[in-house]
């Protein structure tokens, strides 16, 4: 029982490693992809048609793909970055792939949704392109921002368990070879809860966050 236990401890903290670190890189890459997006549409800030519906066309290929087959079509490029194709850091690779056009769609919309009154009353006082990315797109959409890397937070978490299921550790590989292969319900169930607890504290801490970010409120 307490090598199961030291099991469960290291399995939830792999878990923690793989989501916290793809979810920072998807944050990064993530915002960089929708404020490209949103500034290269035509009359956007930066307008180039040609770079943004390219952009989007990645976007889109890369978010219709279903997890589990990312991740193994994905498997020469994750060797050739980590130069391995199981464990934790083999599992941030394809989290982050993933990861990045979904974050971008979300913080795109939340970016959009900014007043056109606010962007034009800054160049009409002759602020320069990235003002207006600095002092109104980011602060503007900072509410929308963080709720939509909650929803990918939350979403790397159920994708971490799949990716237990090819040999990337965590919760999900716990719960495929103590719990499924061996029928032990009780190892199934514990995985079950320490995902439900998981995903309730970034989806309860992530709400708050937004809501304290937002003046309108």
């Amino acid at each position: 029982m307490t090598e199961l236990y030291e099991l469960y401890l290291q399995a939830g903290w792999q878990t923690l490693q793989m989501v916290s670190v793809a979810a920072l890189v998807s944050a990064v890459f993530g915002l960089g992809l929708a404020l490209l997006l949103v500034t290269t549409g035509p009359g956007d800030l930066y307008a180039s048609p040609w770079l943004n519906r390219t952009l989007g066309s990645v976007v889109n290929v890369f978010r219709s793909v279903p997890f589990i087959i990312l991740l193994v079509v994905l498997l020469p490029f994750t060797r050739l970055v980590v130069g391995t194709t199981i464990g934790v850091w083999a599992a941030v690779v394809p989290l982050s792939v993933a990861g990045i056009p979904f974050f971008a769609r979300i913080a795109e919309v939340s970016l959009r949704q900014v007043d056109r009154g606010l962007i034009e009353a800054v160049q009409a006082m002759g602020g320069k392109r990235w003002h207006v990315i600095h002092l109104v797109l980011l602060p503007e959409a900072l509410p929308g921002i963080v709720s939509g890397l909650t929803i990918t937070l939350v979403a790397m978490i159920g994708s971490s368990a799949m990716a237990g299921a090819v040999g990337a550790g965590g919760l999900g590989d716990l719960a495929i070879r103590y719990g499924y292969q061996r029928f032990d319900t009780q190892v199934m169930l514990a995985v079950l809860v320490g995902l439900v607890v998981l995903v309730s504290l970034v989806q309860t801490g992530g709400d708050a966050l937004a809501r304290r970010l937002d003046y309108r409120r």
